[in-house]
């Protein structure tokens, strides 16, 4: 079997791409693609009608990139990375703190809606407020969130619509009454003209709308590694979208600014409390050197003893100072190991900061921004915040082990002053009891009076500081309402619309040709087997399956005759050497018109002077006799059965040259009659008498019945009717010339109406040396209609559809 498929496909003929009608094909069923436009369109304007406009507000923040004292000092090591700066103040922008302190600035307790022009459709009215709501009493616990419905009846009295416990509830209120909804007490004032429009409200939590904001932020770079960012919020009222925006860049300029002043404000609280002991000592130190001066009547130490006494005051009060940064590194190293590595650290002396420490710090600092930032996209598991966790441990253990160092040089240098100072001490000790008191009690009102003017020079240059503070960012622009919608994208919609409905048009062209198992043109024959196709005949209007009328005599000048002509002449050349010829014509299944062209090709032949004979083979549920209008009470089945004679079968068919055997009533077993003797005895008998014997044979794809005529035929006759036989029938032909060693077959294309929905996109070339096997030349007729030639009706001009055939 796989060689004789081998055999089939090599004789195939050679069949070429043609784009031309791929084309044809396409725009056979322009309908269909442009009704599937058109639905598609107008399903895309409903979508549009329906879903509500989103708007887009946008503003523009440029963070600046200059740089602290610290950084100064430290140069390009302190330098934060552009990308993790963005991340970092990304995720200040969306935090939940600063959106909120943006949402109270704005104040919108209350959301008021009108009905749009759909129903489902409601149009929030901010920042209007059309209804004179005071709020007594919110309770945020348990917020009333369902919608309220306001509706005025007269000047005096308004009515309200809610749900209640799953219940609608209707209430009719006077202006200015208490009303009570749950927890929630408001009363209603009449505005100064009173309008008769139904509005509906609803009290909005601030947790709500923080929702709503940061669901809506978008935040992005203006360009690569710039420092201005734009800032956009997405919601469906644009004023609501530019004041939140304009709320947010306002709350982190404001937030930007104290986080700045953090440092001054620790430096002068810790000044103040040292200020607050010092100054007492101060006080007490200067009386008691005044009352010693007035008691010993000594106004001054001498030259030796002011320069010992002001040598001691120096080393006591670079002690002094040593001891506070000591306490502040103390205080500064408590606070980063009680630090969850969540949150930056700070070290409020700038300018007394160790370099080291300092890029310590900056370094812990960015690495806390940057898992903040990346926390809003990995949840705490992830292995990049794992590594970042990591990283922070690190550095925080730097922090505290450098903290450690300075910590200890501190005590080396206050170490070293004690030493100093201890002989100072010893040197004023040595001077006569008078001075000694009186020097001792000046270096006290000396060291307390310089450490006194220290603080206080140092609280200033805090309180300086903290005043020049200035945010290092600043706002580019400014965001206004934008009431051009973003979406829905009406333009962009539309255009998908026609580009679907395109697609959805051919795609059904495409799976309907996928799906169609028939055949509907003589190029698919040849593509599937390699017995030769001798004509094709042409549909006619008032063709019925069954029809009782030879047409190729009642309407001879018609395209369908023609087609019939062309057959057989076609016929006639086949097994010319044969002086009479039994042809055999058979089809896969009933309903294929194989009875049809017997009778019209019996009939055709006739009139060229053959003396024809028609044998209604199919013993089981032959109709020719219908066609002739003779009856069937005697015909063939009777004849084999030895009932009746070869004379008593023949019947006149009333046309020149045309005789008729009908099959006669149906015996129980016809198979069995045609396989007798009896049966080529009278095939025998007939080609004495006539040109040519035309045998109508049951289907041979659902009974065997026609196998032996087939065997017995100069001609077997296959006939496949357009848009009726499978792919499978036109593979028999070959098959049974392969398995009973025949090459007498050939095949009709029955009831062809050309449909180019379903034709082959291939044009059959037989000028392929590839090619082997016989052709014969015929046309489909196609286009000749108005030729002038033929009676057929000319295509009216409303059918469109013809058009495109």
């Amino acid at each position: 079997m796989m060689e004789d498929s081998e055999k089939i496909q090599s004789q195939l003929p050679n069949q070429e791409f043609d784009y031309f009608k791929v084309a044809k094909i396409l725009l056979s069923r322009w309908y269909w693609i442009v009704l599937a436009i058109v639905v598609c369109y107008i399903g895309a304007d409903v979508y549009i009608w329906y879903t509500p406009k989103v708007y887009q507000s946008q503003s523009t923040l440029k963070l600046d990139d200059k740089k602290n004292d610290i950084s100064n000092i430290l140069g390009d090591v302190s330098n934060q990375d552009k990308t993790s700066k963005f991340q970092s103040e990304t995720y200040v922008l969306r935090s939940t703190s600063l959106v909120t302190s943006a949402v109270k600035d704005i104040n919108y307790p209350i959301s008021f809606y009108i009905e749009g022009r759909i129903k489902v459709k409601m149009v929030e009215l901010y920042p209007q407020r059309p209804v004179n709501i005071k709020l007594l009493h919110l309770d945020t616990t348990v917020l009333y969130r369902d919608q309220i419905t306001f509706k005025p009846l007269n000047n005096t009295l308004f009515e309200l619509t809610y749900k209640w416990n799953g219940k609608e509830n209707k209430s009719t209120y006077a202006f200015g009454e208490t009303i009570h909804i749950g927890n929630n007490v408001f009363k209603i004032d009449p505005t100064g003209n009173q309008d008769k429009t139904t509005y509906i409200f609803s009290f909005n939590s601030i947790q709500d709308l923080v929702n709503r904001v940061r669901a809506e932020l978008g935040i992005n770079e203006v360009g690569k590694n710039t420092n201005i960012i734009s800032l956009t919020i997405t919601d469906s009222n644009p004023q609501f979208a530019s004041d939140m925006l304009n709320a947010i860049m306002n709350e982190y300029l404001r937030n930007d600014r104290v986080q700045k002043q953090q440092s001054s404000d620790q430096i002068i609280n810790f000044i103040d409390d040292q200020l607050d002991t010092i100054s007492s000592k101060v006080k007490l130190s200067n009386a008691a050197l005044e009352n010693y001066k007035q008691q010993n009547k000594v106004v001054n130490i001498g030259s030796s003893a002011d320069a010992e006494v002001s040598k001691a005051a120096q080393l006591e009060s670079q002690r002094d100072v040593l001891q506070i940064q000591a306490r502040m590194l103390g205080e500064f190293r408590n606070e980063v190991i009680a630090n969850k590595n969540d949150s930056p650290i700070s070290f409020p002396l700038e300018n007394g900061t160790d370099a080291g420490l300092s890029t310590l710090i900056l370094n812990f600092n960015s690495a806390i921004n940057q898992k903040n930032s990346y926390l809003q996209t990995y949840n705490t598991n992830a292995p990049v915040i794992d590594r970042l966790n990591e990283l922070l441990t690190k550095n925080k253990a730097a922090v505290i082990s450098y903290t450690g160092k300075v910590v200890n040089q501190i005590g080396q240098k206050l170490k070293y002053t004690n030493s100093q100072l201890a002989e100072a001490n010893q040197r004023i000790a040595m001077l006569p009891v008078t001075e000694q008191k009186l020097a001792n009690l000046t270096r006290d009102f000396e060291v307390n009076d310089k450490k006194y003017t220290f603080l206080s020079e140092k609280k200033l240059d805090a309180q300086i500081s903290r005043s020049a503070v200035s945010t290092l960012a600043s706002i580019v622009e400014q965001a206004t309402p934008n009431f051009s919608a973003v979406s829905p994208d009406e333009h962009n919609i539309r255009r998908m619309a026609i580009f679907f409905g395109l697609l959805i048009g051919l795609g059904l062209i495409v799976l309907i040709r996928v799906l169609n198992p028939y055949i509907y043109d003589k190029e698919t024959i040849e593509s599937l087997t390699s017995i030769p196709i001798i004509g094709v005949i042409r549909k006619f209007s008032t063709t019925k399956e069954n029809a009782d009328e030879i047409l190729v005599l009642s309407q001879p000048k018609s395209i369908f005759s023609e087609s019939v002509r062309s057959v057989r002449t076609n016929l006639s050349y086949l097994a010319s050497e044969k002086k009479n010829k039994v042809i055999c014509i058979t089809s896969e299944v009933a309903g294929e018109g194989k009875s049809f062209v017997a009778a019209n090709l019996s009939s055709t032949l006739s009139l060229i002077d053959k003396k024809v004979i028609l044998v209604a083979a199919d013993l089981r549920r032959s109709k020719l006799h219908k066609t002739f209008h003779v009856s069937n009470d005697t015909g063939l089945s009777k004849y084999l059965s030895n009932q009746a004679t070869l004379d008593e079968i023949i019947l006149s068919t009333g046309q020149s040259n045309l005789d008729f055997i009908p099959s006669g009533p149906v015996p129980p077993n016809p198979s069995e009659l045609l396989h007798t003797d009896r049966m080529n005895q009278l095939i025998e008998l007939l080609k004495d008498r006539y040109d040519i014997v035309m045998i109508d044979t049951a289907p041979v794809g659902l009974v065997s019945d026609s196998i032996p005529l087939v065997r017995l035929s100069d001609i077997n006759v296959f006939v496949i009717r357009s848009g009726k036989s499978k792919y499978y029938a036109a593979t028999i032909p070959q098959r049974i010339d392969n398995e009973y060693n025949l090459d007498n077959s050939v095949i009709i294309l029955n009831a062809f109406e050309e449909d180019l929905l379903h034709s082959r996109y291939y044009t059959t070339r037989f000028t392929s040396g590839t090619y082997s096997g016989r052709y014969y030349y015929y046309s489909d007729y196609n286009g000749y209609e108005s030729s002038g030639y033929y009676i057929d009706n000319k295509k009216k001009w409303w059918d469109i559809k013809g058009w495109f055939k």
